[in-house]
C-alpha cells in the first residue's frame, strides 16, 4: 500500500483508566476533529461491557497489550511521518510515541501537557494510563516497554501543567531529573519550555494533550466534572487549570521553534452528551427495536 506522510489514529481505549467513558469520549472525539484527507485508521478496541480484573499488578492486562499491539502493527503498516492519535485514556499515545522516537532518534522530544507525570508502574497504580510516560522512556512493565525500541531520555521530556504531584512522582522526577512547568508558569509565558527545546535540539516533538489539564470549571468535558459526584472524592489529586487557550497558545509557540509530529488527545469525558445519550436510549421512539 502507498505510505503516507501522516495517519490519524483513532483509539477508544478505555481499559487504561477502567473507565468506559472514554471509549464514547474517544469516538466523539474523533467526530469533532476537523476532517482533512489523511487516512484514519481505527484500532479494535474490546467493547466497555464487562468489568476488568486486576491481571499482575495492571488492571485489564490482556485486552490493553492486544490493542497496544494492534496499534503497533498498524503503524508499521502505514510507516509515517506524523501521527494524530485520538484517545481513548493516556495510554493510547504509547505505541504512536514509541514508533516516532525511533524514527527521529536523539532529536525526538516529548512535551506531556498533562495535569499527572504518568510515570508510574503497577506496583504503584494498577491504571496504566498512569504508565506511559515511564514506560515511553523505557521504565516500568516489560508488557509495556516492549514496543519502546528507542526510549526517550529524561532530557528530552517536559511536562507541562503538572499540578500536585505526589510523593512517588515527586521523586521519580527529582531521580531521573525530567523538567516540569507549572499551570502558572505557562499562563505567565515562561520561557523554560522554549529553553528546554533550544538547549536539548530537539528538532522533532510529539505532544500529548490529556484534556484533564484543563480547569475542570470552565471545560466540562473532564474526570473530575463529573455531575453529581462529591468533588471531594478528589481530594490530593491534582486538577488542571488551563484554559484552551492556555493550551492552543503552547503549542502554536512550540510549533515555531521546531516540527511537530505528533499529537495525541485523551481522557474525553463528555459528561452531558454520555448522559443525554444514555435519556435518549430509555424514551419511546428512540430506543432499539
Amino acid at each position: 500500500m502507498s505510505k503516507s506522510k501522516t495517519i490519524r489514529i483513532v483509539m477508544p481505549q478505555w481499559q487504561g483508566g477502567d473507565n468506559p467513558v472514554y471509549h464514547f469520549g474517544a469516538e466523539l472525539l474523533a467526530w469533532l476533529a476537523p476532517k482533512n484527507d489523511d487516512p484514519v485508521v481505527n484500532i479494535p478496541v474490546f467493547a466497555p461491557d464487562h468489568e476488568l480484573e486486576d491481571e499482575q499488578g495492571i488492571m485489564g492486562r490482556k485486552e490493553v497489550v492486544e490493542q497496544l499491539k494492534a496499534a503497533e502493527r498498524a503503524i508499521q503498516e502505514h510507516e509515517p511521518e506524523k501521527i494524530v492519535v485520538l484517545g481513548g485514556d493516556c495510554l493510547v499515545d504509547l505505541a504512536p510515541f514509541a514508533w516516532l522516537s525511533q524514527r527521529y532518534g536523539e532529536n525526538f522530544g516529548i512535551l506531556w501537557v498533562d495535569t499527572h507525570p504518568d510515570i508510574m508502574s503497577p506496583e504503584q497504580f494498577s491504571h496504566s494510563h498512569a504508565h506511559v510516560l515511564g514506560a515511553l522512556m523505557g521504565y516500568g512493565d516489560k508488557d509495556l516497554t516492549q514496543v519502546v525500541n528507542a526510549p526517550v531520555p529524561a532530557k528530552n521530556v517536559m511536562i507541562a501543567g503538572l499540578n500536585e504531584p505526589n510523593e512517588y512522582e515527586i521523586g521519580f522526577l527529582a531521580e531521573k531529573n525530567i523538567q516540569s512547568c507549572s499551570p502558572e508558569e505557562i499562563q505567565s509565558n515562561t520561557p523554560r519550555i522554549r529553553n528546554w527545546i533550544k538547549e536539548n535540539n530537539i528538532t522533532h516533538l510529539a505532544i500529548h494533550w490529556d484534556l484533564d489539564v484543563l480547569d475542570y470549571y470552565k471545560f466540562r468535558s473532564v474526570l473530575f466534572a463529573e455531575p453529581n459526584i462529591d468533588e471531594a472524592v478528589w481530594d490530593g489529586v491534582g486538577k488542571g487549570k488551563l484554559t484552551l487557550t492556555d493550551v492552543e497558545n503552547l503549542i502554536q509557540e512550540v510549533n515555531k521553534l521546531t516540527e511537530i509530529v505528533g499529537i495525541g488527545i485523551a481522557e474525553h469525558t463528555p459528561w452531558d452528551a454520555i448522559n443525554l445519550k444514555n435519556t435518549l436510549s430509555k424514551l419511546p421512539l428512540f430506543s432499539a427495536k
